[in-house]
């Protein structure tokens, strides 16, 4: 109970010391990856929290410190100095205490690296080429630099080599525009057919008259022959009685 009570208490103070004098500067707005103007979000110097001699200091002020750097890793997003700091005020003061002088800044290294690596998810080229340049040194120094000011220095590049939306926007309808009115240079006209007697109705007679076919063809060619014995035979006949006569 004594020692839920201690922490408690040590909790508060953490909260109510001030962290660093850095934390009074002010923050100048900045880029983001959709090169929107929003405030920078800075990582703090956690060197600077250790305002105390580690060998000389009291286990409570150890303890005050131990909770300051806790709370500035929760704000931060540091999950493995989180983790690693609040098992260690879990434990033993001589393991806290060496904890902060030694294997909190391996701890927190590999934060700032987690940190710089998730700036090149979908970043331009000049974001990539100063995050892997930090990355690539590997050092706390060169880290917070890149994390505090390089990063939105190299946003900035990025978002001023990006096409203007408006530019884009002009172009597009007046190059559309200009293609679906002009036609085009290799299209030819398709000619219109026109009717013709001649070539269109096979086996047709002069002046647009078709030629007699088929059934009526035959009644004229009965009625002629029957008109042709008719004929014969009256020519007969009269011939006939015309000899009679004569005798």
């Amino acid at each position: 109970m004594r020692r839920q009570i201690s922490a408690g208490v040590l909790m508060a103070l953490a909260l109510l010391i001030p962290a660093a004098p850095a934390a009074a500067q002010a923050v100048t707005p900045g880029l983001d990856a959709d090169c929107q103007t929003v405030e920078r979000k800075l990582f703090k110097d956690i060197r600077t929290l250790v305002t105390i001699d580690l060998d000389t200091a009291t286990d409570t002020e150890v303890r005050v410190l131990a909770n300051q750097i806790l709370a500035a890793t929760k704000a931060e997003s540091l999950p493995v100095l989180s983790r690693a700091m609040q098992e260690r005020l879990d434990g033993t003061e001589e393991d806290l205490r060496a904890f902060l002088k030694k294997s909190m800044y391996s701890a927190w290294t590999v934060d700032l690296r987690i940190a710089v690596g998730r700036t090149t998810v979908d970043a331009g080229t000049n974001v990539q080429a100063a995050a892997q340049k930090a990355l690539n040194d590997g050092g706390i120094d060169v880290s917070l630099a890149f994390l505090n000011e390089g990063l939105y220095v190299a946003r900035a590049l990025d978002c001023a080599a990006q096409p203007s939306p408006s530019a884009s926007a002009t172009a597009s309808p007046s190059a559309s525009a200009t293609a679906s009115v002009t036609p085009s240079a290799t299209s030819t006209a398709t000619p219109v057919p026109t009717a013709s007697a001649s070539t269109d109705t096979p086996g047709g007679g002069e002046d647009g008259e078709l030629p007699l076919t088929g059934a009526d063809t035959g009644i004229v060619a009965g009625v002629g022959g029957a008109l042709l014995l008719l004929g014969g035979a009256g020519y007969l006949i009269g011939r006939r009685r015309r000899s009679r006569f004569v005798a």
